[in-house]
């Protein structure tokens, strides 16, 4: 690009998992959805080094030096995690900045608030870096995953990253490389529900990840021809007596929602779409969350059942789980949906898909 910006915007929505909850991970495909609840950075460039962040909506703040590569005091110390990042990609900053950011994703509630940050940050830093660069979703996403995840050896797979990256419904396959499909497919409403209930995102994404990886590192071991990827329900039957059932049922789980996931990228590839269908899925995705990897909670269920009772075509909680989110497919009277949510004690939004990352020169 030209010369560098003396100020920008940068906007990144929140997004939900369709299809493949608790799958990128495994390297199995992943259907996301970016919604339209946004956070925004917006900033400019100052004189000397320092970069002041202003967090209101969360009565924070942050501030520290462009001075090299730093070290860490806390985890998910983002900011500067992806100031690492760049550096080591051969970015380079000359001066410092005034920022701002803003935000209406639930924050902690399964809604990648925290990778829809980053994503901006990342956006918002190449471009007012000395380079001025556009980069593509794809090495955003990239940077945005190595900055959050990496550089802090947390449990997460890359999906969100790609998701508040690229924006609209994509497909994501992570085996053998990664390769995304953007799938053109005109979904109606939905509302997101939250449930305000905290959770423990690294505790659960452990358990469920570790779970299946150490039933797959099992089976591999012993059946040279073995791969989640192949796997069916009725090719892990054999298997039953060298699980226990807990594992039984983590296994055919993980099976059921990558079936799940494949119906459901060839019913969003086919027009005219059968919204009553992908309802349906949703349900059934949720089920298996509930059931095999017991991510969901009461008041999730309460959540869902009101939506399902208000005219929703179908619904599942969003995020790793344990708390935090659910979403209903509610192409008709999605108001009547959100009224019903909240009655049972939730938080809603009515929500449609979004555009991925974006920067505006501010006037």
């Amino acid at each position: 690009m030209s010369n560098p910006l003396n100020e920008l915007s940068v906007s990144t929505p929140g997004r939900v998992c369709l299809f493949g909850e608790h799958q990128d991970y495994l390297h199995l495909p992943v259907i996301p959805a970016a919604i339209s609840l946004r956070i925004t950075v917006e900033g400019k460039r100052r004189k000397g080094s320092h970069v002041y962040i202003n967090l209101p909506d969360i009565n924070s703040s942050e501030s520290f030096l462009l001075q090299g590569k730093f070290f860490y005091t806390k985890q998910k110390d983002y900011f500067r995690s992806v100031v690492n990042v760049l550096l080591e990609h051969g970015f380079t900053f000359s001066s410092g900045f005034d920022c701002v950011v803003h935000s209406n994703i639930p924050i902690q509630a399964g809604t990648s608030s925290s990778s829809a940050l980053v994503v901006s940050w990342v956006n918002f830093l190449v471009y007012m870096s000395d380079q001025c660069r556009n980069l593509p979703p794809e090495l955003i996403a990239r940077y945005a995953h190595e900055a959050e995840v990496l550089e802090f050896n947390e449990a997460g797979g890359m999906m969100d990253q790609y998701s508040t990256a690229y924006g609209g419904v994509i497909a994501i396959d992570f085996f053998p490389t990664v390769k995304v499909e953007q799938i053109n497919v005109e979904l109606k409403s939905f509302v997101l529900g939250d449930s305000e209930e905290p959770k423990d995102t690294q505790a659960i994404l452990s358990r469920v990840k570790d779970g299946v990886i150490e039933i797959a590192e099992l089976l591999s071991s012993e059946h040279k021809d073995f791969s989640l990827q192949t796997a069916t329900v009725e090719s892990v039957a054999q298997f039953k007596g060298k699980l226990s059932t807990e594992q039984h049922n983590l296994l055919v789980g993980t099976i059921q929602n990558h079936e799940i996931t494949k119906e459901a990228r060839q019913l969003l590839r086919t027009q005219p779409l059968n919204h009553k269908r992908v309802g349906e899925l949703l349900t059934n995705h949720h089920a298996v969350l509930r059931d095999a990897q017991r991510i969901s909670t009461p008041k999730i269920e309460r959540m869902l059942d009101a939506a399902m009772n208000a005219g929703a075509y179908g619904g599942k909680i969003n995020g790793s789980g344990g708390g935090g989110c659910m979403f209903a497919y509610a192409p008709e009277h999605p108001e009547r949906v959100a009224e019903a949510i909240e009655r049972s004690g939730g938080n809603a939004y009515v929500v449609f898909v979004d555009e991925g990352t974006r920067a505006e020169k501010v006037p």
